[in-house]
């Protein structure tokens, strides 16, 4: 029995065996086990410069300082300590954060989360693409607006948004912004100071690196404060707490130096393959795009079927891992939160799949997936 086909590398990646041979250098007795904030022998400071190097080769690949690179669990740790760290600290300049009604979970579930302790929230609507304009950003903002905060590259779309433009709006209104970019390393091109961010979420797990760290970028400037959420020892610079986890560090560091090396191979091989699936789905009727082509990047496409029903369409095609933007409640399946803020019919959301590719598909898979694919349509239509 052949391995199911992995299209839900927008979900996670697996580890690229080169940064899981580094991460082996950091774990056992014969390594450099240390705990990295020892200061008093050889082993802790062998640890210490490999977070230092990691955090070096973090910062490159995004145009930043190292000093701007503050280690986390994960982008979602980096979402919550930018959104609560940042309006904690500046209560006292303004109260108002935008943010959009697309954004992934840990930016929206914070932001709620914000509400209840008397911040006010703008929740902005996206056009069909799934894009915030620079018009719609700058009518949401105000007197007491000190945060912006939307994604580089939607998770279930695949749209990318104009960083350059939206930083301009956000700082002519004197507030800074942040950016999830958890899908967006190693699939765009990141310049910090030229696009203007101010505070970035990363994470090491989209990008074929180890589940379990990340990164959030902060800008070196003395108006840049953050109330830190966990507390105990003053680890990065007082932001961040917490015994550094040297060999998923030193992963994320290796998996970040690969993708500025070889991202743009890695686009050119998953946008021919994406092309390869589109055109294997011309002759079938009933197929909807979700994506805006133009506007995303390569290796997320989300498509309705006509038809079907998601969930059903999902089981039919046990052998393709692939992901419903289908919420399942006790009593309801309800549809993606952000296919229904795009404006997607609920008949077409409930019928939609995400597909996302990555550096280890191959063209057999993509041809095996739309053999798959065609017959579970089929039998499901009649």
């Amino acid at each position: 029995m052949s391995a199911p086909v992995y299209l839900d590398y927008a979900a996670t990646t697996p580890i690229d065996p080169r940064v899981a041979e580094v991460m082996s250098r950091y774990l056992t007795r014969e390594g450099i086990f240390a705990n990295p904030a020892s200061r008093s022998h050889m082993p802790g400071w062998q640890a210490e410069q490999a977070v230092e190097s990691a955090r070096r080769q973090v910062a490159d690949l995004i145009g930043a300082d190292p000093r701007e690179i503050v280690w986390t669990s994960g982008a979602t740790e980096a979402d919550n300590l930018a959104l609560t760290g940042y309006m904690r600290a500046n209560r006292a300049r303004g109260r108002h954060l935008v943010t959009s009604i697309i954004e992934h979970k840990a930016v929206v579930d914070t932001a709620k989360s914000l509400e209840q302790e008397g911040f006010e929230v703008s929740w902005l609507t996206p056009d069909r693409d799934g894009r915030i304009t620079p018009e719609a950003l700058r009518d949401a903002m105000r007197d007491d607006t000190v945060l912006v905060s939307l994604m580089a590259v939607n998770n279930e779309l695949g749209t990318i948004h104009d960083l350059p433009a939206l930083a301009e709006v956000a700082h002519a209104g004197g507030a800074v912004l942040h950016v999830d970019a958890a899908q967006a390393v190693g699939r765009i091109p990141l310049d910090m100071a030229a696009q203007g961010i101010d505070l970035m979420s990363v994470s090491a797990h989209k990008v074929y690196g180890p589940k379990g760290v990340g990164a959030l970028y902060v800008k070196r400037d003395p108006d840049m404060r953050l109330e830190a959420l966990i507390h105990g020892g003053g680890h990065e610079r007082g932001m961040r707490s917490g015994t550094l986890p040297t060999h998923q560090i030193a992963g994320m560091g290796e998996a970040f130096a690969i993708a500025g090396r070889e991202g743009e191979d890695d686009q050119a091989h998953i946008r021919a393959l994406r092309d390869r699936f589109l055109a294997g789905l011309e002759d079938l009727d009933g197929v909807h795009r979700n994506t805006s082509i133009d506007h995303a990047v390569p290796n997320i496409l989300n498509l309705a079927f006509e038809g079907v029903d998601g969930e059903s369409l999902l089981m039919a095609l046990r052998d393709i891992a692939l992901s419903t933007g289908s919420a399942c409640n006790s009593a309801s399946v309800e549809p993606s939160y952000v296919l229904k803020g795009i404006g997607v019919p609920r008949r077409l959301a409930l019928a939609s799949l995400r597909f996302s590719f990555g550096r280890f598909t191959t063209e057999a898979e993509i041809d095996r997936t739309l053999a798959a694919l065609r017959h579970a349509l089929i039998g499901l239509r009649r």
